[in-house]
């Protein structure tokens, strides 16, 4: 009687050791599916979104200068507008000089100390090199293509300044540059919040160059499409170093901000294009048209401004420096 009792319960052992094995086998297929998905899910993060806007950016550049400053047309539109910008009130254009004026030497390197110090801060020293590199790269390539590479030929009348090469602009450079700068090494969690407050200030310095006639239209769309390129040569370094990663966590209030930057780049451009439309069945030199020119000068610099902002940050989406 014993031993018919341990044979039954070494069969009942065995009977439960094979239910275990079966669930364990069960559970860890499940594991590996669950696993799997997750890994089907994430896909791998690749360059070729920063290389094409590049690309873009360079062949649009090119396309600006071309149209702008080597045609008649292009260079009488523009000049047009700076007539128009004497008509600027005299409070608009102090406050358009007051803020040029804090651009200086000792504001770009404080900037740019601060944008490395916040790379440093987080323990990303590759990435505050990339973001330091962004700045101070768009000065060397401004100031190159300005002053050695692309000259200005005398195709329409003018006097004065006019005549002066500024294409593109040093310190719409300056101020995109500082905004993709700051974008690159803040968190990600802050990011919207950080574009929130740099783009305005970026779109507006721009816009004030052709308020102060320190610099054509052309000049401000150069000078976005050079901190665009510079900011995904930075991104395509940063992804070679295999520093990037993808999140989830998309925070709603940010789309607001998107949504918001997007409808108001939208109303510039059209706003532009409408009174550059009308004022191209008029003379030039009609003082009314003049100033219908300078509005859809500003207007066409700020759509820029923040469309460049907006594309750059879009091709960043779900992806962060980790």
């Amino acid at each position: 009687m014993a031993f018919g009792r341990t044979e039954r319960c070494s069969c009942h052992n065995r009977n439960n050791m094979q239910r275990n094995i079966r669930a364990f086998s069960s559970r860890s297929d499940a594991t590996a599916a669950t696993t799997s998905t997750v890994a089907t899910s994430a896909s791998p993060i690749t360059p070729r979104r920063w290389w094409a806007l590049l690309i873009c950016a360079t062949i649009a550049g090119a396309g600006v200068y071309l149209l702008a400053v080597q045609t008649a047309v292009g260079q009488a539109f523009e000049n047009t507008a700076l007539r128009g910008a004497d008509q600027v009130g005299a409070s608009a254009m102090d406050q358009a000089n007051i803020a040029l004026g804090h651009i200086t030497v000792w504001s770009l390197g404080i900037a740019t100390l601060v944008v490395g110090a916040i790379g440093l801060l987080r323990r990303q020293p590759a990435l505050a090199l990339a973001a330091v590199a962004v700045i101070v790269g768009g000065q060397v390539v401004t100031q190159s293509l300005k002053r050695y590479i692309l000259p200005r030929p005398e195709l329409v009348p003018v006097s004065g300044s006019f005549t002066e090469n500024s294409f593109p602009s040093g310190h719409t450079t300056i101020a995109m540059t500082v905004m993709v700068a700051i974008f690159l090494v803040v968190p990600y969690r802050v990011r919207g919040l950080a574009m929130m407050l740099t783009m305005g200030w970026a779109a507006g310095i721009g816009a004030y160059t052709i308020t102060a006639k320190w610099h054509r239209l052309s000049d401000t769309v150069g000078a976005d499409l050079v901190a665009l390129a510079l900011g995904c040569a930075a991104a395509v370094v940063l992804h070679h170093l295999g520093k990037l990663k993808r999140v989830e966590d998309r925070p709603k209030a940010r789309l607001v901000v998107v949504v918001v930057m997007t409808l108001l780049t939208i109303s510039a451009l059209v706003l532009g294009t409408i009174l550059a439309s009308a004022a191209a069945t008029y003379s030039l030199h009609d003082p009314v048209i003049e100033w219908d020119v300078y509005l859809s000068a500003h207007a066409f610099s700020l759509s820029a401004s923040w469309g460049v902002a907006l594309i750059f940050w879009w091709s960043w989406r779900g992806i962060e420096v980790g």
